[in-house]
């Protein structure tokens, strides 16, 4: 008699130990056309998916171990609609992978996971939630919900209104533990409609690309890009990132929810460093939600950033249309105004081109369908 199960068979033995288990299979398509006033000195009309909500698809489940303890998981893929590539860099679960157990005393996962600040901070950004073009500069602050990878997460149960968790990213550079790594800590609060919650997150080893995300021409201490007498832009890091050693980030939100309304506001601020120097970008937000109809929203704000002598103001507006608990429809416009000599750029650089000028707006229609 064979000593070892194969891996098949073991697989099976497993899949049959415990009945209460289930698995979802869950997706969010987000698809529909955005109008930019100015990209690179001349308009933008285009098809853009994934915009204000990235279309996904992904299975997630759980078994019952008994004892209140159950083995949980998640994979989350992110493709583009129009051409049915795949994003994150054409990782096949880029968006979410991990695996790990869920008890009384609280979960702990494993894989490529979100870090605190979507979990806690990203909820307060009712701007971004209008309008993508209307999260944070260069989304610096990852307040638009980025990962850590090969990272190890705690999230503790809610004890009166309190929660709190921790997350570590390995580098798995050998010979340097702290290489590419990362940590992220948070807290929350939640009494009845009001909310709140911190976090504190340091990343080392970070790639920017300084004048797609900000429209700068200097990023700590270093020429960037430069503009031709055609004014044109040599962009110095379009192919090749700005390696930043270290990035540190705290940040605080708060929001009120009383009948049709919600009132909402954010606060990060994220340093970093490199050989070539330092600075600080500070994103002061508020914003608000009203219900008119049942099914109709309106929402926006304003945005203040400051960033090494340079500053940006950011209002938006937007609503939504519910036709029904899965399928809705959305438009928003966002206007940005930075200091004069900074090219303006919505949407962190990942969705157009700085314009060529000081001022850019975005405007978008669009259809969300969730499975």
């Amino acid at each position: 008699m064979k000593k070892y199960l194969t891996g098949t068979a073991m697989l099976v033995a497993m899949s049959g130990a415990h009945a209460q288990s289930s698995v979802t299979l869950y997706g969010l398509i987000d698809a529909g056309l955005t109008y930019i006033s100015n990209v690179g000195g001349s308009h933008l009309f285009e098809f853009q998916d994934g915009a204000n909500f990235g279309s996904r698809f992904g299975l997630k489940g759980s078994e019952d171990l008994g004892g209140g303890l159950k083995a949980i998981f998640q994979l989350e893929n992110g493709f583009t609609l129009g051409t049915g590539q795949l994003r994150n860099n054409g990782a096949l679960f880029g968006r979410q992978a991990f695996v790990g157990l869920s008890s009384p005393y609280g979960t702990l996962t494993m894989g490529n996971q979100y870090d605190f600040i979507a979990d806690y901070i990203t909820p307060f950004n009712i701007n971004g939630y209008a309008s993508v073009y209307a999260g944070h500069m260069g989304d610096i602050d990852r307040i638009s919900a980025v990962q850590l990878p090969n990272s190890v997460k705690y999230q503790s149960p809610v004890f009166g209104g309190f929660s709190f968790g921790g997350m570590w990213s390995f580098g798995n550079v050998a010979g340097n533990f702290g290489q590419d790594s990362a940590y992220s800590l948070g807290v929350s609060y939640k009494n009845g409609g009001f909310s709140t919650a911190a976090i504190y997150e340091r990343i080392h080893d970070v790639d920017i690309y300084p004048y797609a995300q900000f429209g700068v021409f200097n990023f700590l201490g270093q020429t960037v890009a430069t503009r031709n007498a055609n004014g044109s832009v040599n962009d110095l890091f379009y192919t090749t990132p700005f390696l930043v050693e270290k990035q540190t980030e705290y940040g605080i939100g708060a929001s009120y929810t009383r009948d049709k309304l919600t009132l909402s506001a954010n606060f990060t601020s994220t340093h970093l460093s490199s050989s070539t120097g330092s600075a600080t970008m500070n994103v002061y937000e508020a914003g608000a939600m009203y219900f008119i109809a049942p099914d109709i929203a309106v929402l926006g704000g304003y945005q203040y950033t400051t960033w090494d002598h340079t500053h940006w103001h950011q209002p938006t507006l937007g609503a939504q249309y519910y036709l029904s608990k899965r399928t809705s429809f959305y438009a928003n416009v966002s206007y940005l105004h930075a200091q004069s000599g900074v090219d303006a750029n919505q949407g962190a650089g990942f969705y157009s081109l700085p314009s060529n000028s000081n001022t850019q707006v975005t405007t978008r229609i669009a259809m969300i369908h969730t499975f």
